[in-house]
């Protein structure tokens, strides 16, 4: 069965890393990565605070063959970068062991992974790829898979989990109930029929994208 693991690792200890690199602030969001021959173009969005010296880091980065503007919206600007992925060894790891990258921050020192891997054991190979190759990697959180897409909250949008959560540590699931809907209208300053259709569209995410996944995951190994 497939397992998502969280990792964090410092900025300096791979090569995309030591492209993307960050000056004082700043944050770098990998968009995606695009698989195309031998190389993985990824996409990434960063901030116009830290653009300008950014732009000039990558550029003149050795491994880097170009890098492309492709849209700009508010403050964030969205690029391509071409090079070569098998001169990461990170990001090669990841190819060679079958992990999907779900989604990647880089910070001045730091960058964290969501990445699912097809299961436990190859995660484990991961972890163990890692230290052959003297990358320090911090495993945070492990959990099982979920529909593809659906990330850490298992699709569950913010507003969504703030009121199942409210919902929850306020007693509205307790016997007796501790709270109604009103109640949580008045906590959100939202009304009663938005705190009844959050908590549905909550719930039924929530069970459509774990247990029914899982048991489909199931169903499927032993068909």
């Amino acid at each position: 069965m497939a397992v998502i693991a969280h990792l964090r690792i410092p900025a300096d200890s791979f090569e995309l890393g030591r492209i993307l690199e960050l000056e004082a602030s700043g944050t770098v969001e990998l968009e995606n990565m695009v698989p195309l021959g031998e190389k993985a173009v990824p996409f990434f969005s960063v901030s116009d605070e830290v653009r300008e010296s950014f732009e000039q880091n990558v550029e003149n980065h050795p491994s880097v063959e170009r890098i492309i503007e492709v849209t700009r919206h508010d403050a964030e600007r969205l690029y391509s970068l071409e090079w070569n992925v098998r001169r990461d060894v990170f990001l090669q790891g990841i190819v060679d062991l079958r992990g999907q990258l779900l989604s990647a921050t880089g910070t001045v020192k730091t960058w964290e992974f969501e990445i699912r891997f097809p299961t436990h054991e190859t995660l484990s190979e991961f972890q163990e790829y890692c230290s052959n190759a003297h990358i320090q990697l911090e495993v945070g959180r492990i959990y099982n898979p979920v529909r593809p897409g659906t990330g850490i909250w298992y699709g569950v949008t913010q507003p969504q989990r703030e009121t199942l959560m409210r919902a929850v540590q306020g007693g509205y699931y307790s016997i007796p109930r501790q709270m109604s809907t009103q109640d949580l209208a008045d906590v959100l300053d939202i009304s009663d029929q938005a705190v009844t259709e959050r908590l549905r569209r909550a719930i039924e995410t929530l069970t459509t994208n774990t247990l029914i996944a899982m048991e489909e995951e199931l169903d499927e190994e032993f068909e």
